[in-house]
């Protein structure tokens, strides 16, 4: 997560280094996937770990049990299976899969472990082949490829079938394998059909990919799959992508599938909304309708399966449902997407059709119920599930510590809602500020709610702190374009200075509110997002944090407080290394130089943290500032953080007036620098003047060195950077642009 962390790896090997084992808590095995050569290497490890130590194997095939057999009994008690899944760092998703001889204990504390300092979603599997993810993930995946040959789709159709349209990565199938590996995909495709033996037995890989194989096209570790890269031959002109024919094995460009049916799904927010329309759930289905009898066929042959699969690989359908949203980054598991297309209607379907049903399903309906699953505000994840075994609802039990503003919601209520924010009660006196606008844009909604919140006799008084965060995938990408566009063009200067002096009031407030605010980033955290973060008396963020200052990139500034936080860090660094010396002294400080040109940089070249540990290092965070491991724990740390602050008499900081204004003559020093980048050819003319305005605001204009000024002084800079900038025609290009095609234009 951060370059530096790397000193904490240390690499051996089995010759020199086994001795080593023996000082250690934890041994996970993850050698190459060969029964006698684990069971050698084992039985090597067993004569030299002291009594007690874990040891886990990160097997994704072998029986766990299996690979232990004949060692002793102490190491048959610690010894069970931990299957991370790849990339470790992103994927969250790690089965933990018990032996008959294994410890409870042992196993409880690996999992808590795992969870709280790995972040990782545990989900308990049974010592079945491929265990759960992959043994759903593969059925999915090869009847695919069955259904693509046998209705005539391309490879370039079914990835647009069976991504984000039914809330799947836009990775999709094909694109994902790529990323995998097809040699992978093989190895885990041949245990399945050598060990495992269910209802479909008959799915196998087709001979195009045995070809593919063949021929080496491993995916994007061999630069080419099912998809590869080619450079065009024309100066300036994107390289071309092209596509696996699979009748032909041949590479042809890649074409964009036309399916109607998908274009007006494309429109619907909700993904059980998007996939009953699909389905032709919503009324008759079309017709000649291509695109839904595929996924028709697809997700009913899925849910039937994945019923059939309880109990023999998991005792509940939760278990399912987690290993999939977790492994497979599904935005709901196989059962949760039955429950969104209408258990009832989809069953009453497969009939008529004389498709297979699951015996499993028929006992749901028979007991009277519709779903899977249902509400309940007296278990802490907000949910109960339908538990096959015993024929009841069984509430659906999360970790403690694992929380979500949805459930605080439906246990402690709304205080005040507008169509862009909530406030809601989390309970012991603190509130949260969710965010709840299309991928959480902030416009005057937001503003309006936290303001009115924070500000003394507002919706926020019988609270004693806050935290903002919200459920979404992003925290947020900052500030709505698309509005600030439409005043740029209509040349409402007097509504564009507005909105942003409304910003800047807001992020304020947030820092000056007499009580704690705590900010809970997570994922994107953009331009206004991260401004937002700046201003908060502490930060609670996930550790998969990827924030930046970016407005250059839409030919703007910060300009809601962002210039003058990363100002205020830089001078506070460097009196920190320089010691109590005069304003003046200190302004024309070496250190002052070197704090105001990374505050410069990070700023001018749109820098984004790609973890939490980064963005500490880039000065988004602070020392103080507590990194939350596991994305469900985010909330429950950051309320307790918000406690923490007010129970210790939190005092807010004071309006600042006396910052030492870097002045005319690091001004000229920063100009300099990106004078150096135009002759370079590194920036363009345009990013020039932008990179001088970002300059004259940082360094507090063409003052003396040392003058003092006030932090409303900066502001009124930034406000005035950012509105001419604004009025300028490339900035409104770069706007559009990005809001036209999610890029950034370098004009």
């Amino acid at each position: 997560m951060e370059a530096s962390l790397a000193r904490l790896v240390t690499v051996g090997n089995f010759e020199d280094d086994l001795k080593k084992l023996a000082d250690v808590d934890w041994i996970i095995e993850a050698v190459v996937e060969n029964l006698e050569i684990k069971r050698t290497l084992l039985r090597k490890v067993e004569a030299i770990r002291k009594p007690g130590t874990v040891v886990t194997t990160n097997t994704s095939g072998l029986p766990v049990g299996k690979i232990a057999e004949g060692l002793s009994d102490d190491f048959r008690r610690a010894w069970f299976g931990t299957h991370f899944f790849n990339p470790r760092r992103y994927m969250r998703l790690l089965e933990l899969i018990p032996t008959p001889d294994a410890d409870r204990g042992l196993i409880d504390a690996i999992s808590h472990f795992c969870d709280v300092r790995l972040g990782k979603g545990v989900v308990m599997a049974k010592d079945t082949p491929n265990f759960i993810g992959n043994r759903i993930g593969t059925f999915s995946v090869l009847n695919v490829m069955r259904l693509m040959q046998e209705m005539d789709f391309t490879i370039e159709d079914v990835d647009a079938l069976t991504g984000q349209a039914v809330g799947w990565p836009k990775s999709a199938t094909f694109r994902t394998i790529d990323l995998v590996g097809l040699d992978i995909l093989g190895h885990v495709v041949s245990n399945m059909t050598t060990n495992v033996h269910d209802e479909r037995n008959d799915l196998r890989l087709p001979d195009f990919f045995g070809k593919m194989i063949e021929k080496k096209w491993l995916g994007d570790k061999t630069k080419g799959g099912f998809y590869k890269k080619v450079k065009s031959s024309e100066p300036g002109k994107e390289d071309e992508r092209l596509a696996i024919d699979w009748k032909t094995v041949e590479y042809h460009p890649r074409q964009k599938p036309k399916f109607p049916a998908l274009d007006m799904a494309k429109n619907v927010e909700d993904t059980g909304a998007r996939v009953r329309m699909l389905l032709g759930m919503e009324g008759a289905p079309q017709k000649g309708d291509r695109a839904g009898a595929f996924l028709w066929a697809a997700l009913s042959d899925l849910w039937t399966y994945c019923a059939n699969r309880v109990p023999e690989i998991s005792d509940s359908i939760v278990e399912i449902d987690r290993a999939m949203k977790l492994g497979f980054n599904w935005e709901l598991g196989p059962f949760e997407l039955w429950d969104a297309a209408g258990v009832e209607a989809t069953v009453a379907r497969m009939k008529k059709e004389g498709k297979p049903v699951a015996a499993n399903v028929e006992k749901l309906l028979a007991s009277g119920q519709k779903s899977w699953y249902a509400d309940d505000p007296k278990a802490a994840s907000g949910r109960k599930y339908w538990q096959l075994a015993s024929g009841d609802w069984q509430p659906l039990e999360v970790a403690p510590g694992v929380w979500s503003v949805t459930v605080a919601k439906k246990s402690n209520g709304v205080v005040k809602k507008n169509s862009g924010a909530s406030l809601v009660d989390l309970g012991d006196g603190v509130g949260c500020i969710e965010f709840h606008s299309k991928m959480n844009s902030l416009g005057s909604d937001i503003m309006n709610l936290v303001s009115q919140t924070l500000k003394p006799g507002g919706a926020g008084d019988n609270f004693d702190a806050f935290v903002i965060t919200n459920d979404a995938t992003n925290f947020s990408v900052g500030a709505n374009l698309m509005l600030l566009l439409m005043s740029i063009q209509e040349e409402e200067w007097d509504e564009v200075d507005l909105v942003i002096r409304q910003f800047q009031g807001m992020t304020q407030a947030i820092k000056f509110s007499p009580k704690p605010v705590v900010s809970a980033p997570f994922g994107l955290c953009l331009g206004g997002g991260t401004e937002i973060s700046l201003h908060a008396a502490a930060r609670q963020p996930h550790a998969e944090l990827y924030t930046g200052l970016v407005e250059v990139g839409v030919g703007l500034l910060p300009g809601g407080g962002g210039c003058k936080e990363m100002l205020l860090r830089a001078v506070d660094k460097a009196a920190a290394s320089r010691g109590k010396v005069s304003g003046e002294a200190l302004a024309g400080s070496a250190e002052m130089m070197e704090a105001m040109k990374q505050a410069f940089e990070t700023i001018a070249t749109a820098k984004i943290a790609t973890s939490a540990y980064e963005a500490r290092a880039l000065g988004f965070l602070s020392d103080s500032d507590r990194i939350t491991m596991n994305r469900e724990r985010v909330l429950f740390d950051a309320k307790a953080r918000a406690l923490e602050l007010a129970r210790a008499g939190y005092e807010p900081p004071v309006l600042r007036v006396d910052i030492p204004a870097p002045g005319e003559n690091l001004l000229a020093a920063l100009k300099m620098g990106v004078h150096l980048m135009r002759q370079g050819d590194f920036i363009t003319d345009y990013e020039v003047k932008l990179g001088s305005k970002i300059a004259e605001v940082l360094c507090g204009g063409k003052v003396t060195p040392g003058t003092p000024v006030s932090e409303q002084y900066i502001l009124d800079l930034e406000r005035e950077g950012f509105k001419s900038l604004c009025g300028e025609k490339k900035t409104q290009e770069r706007i559009q642009f990005t809001l036209k095609t999610g890029k950034t234009l370098r004009n």
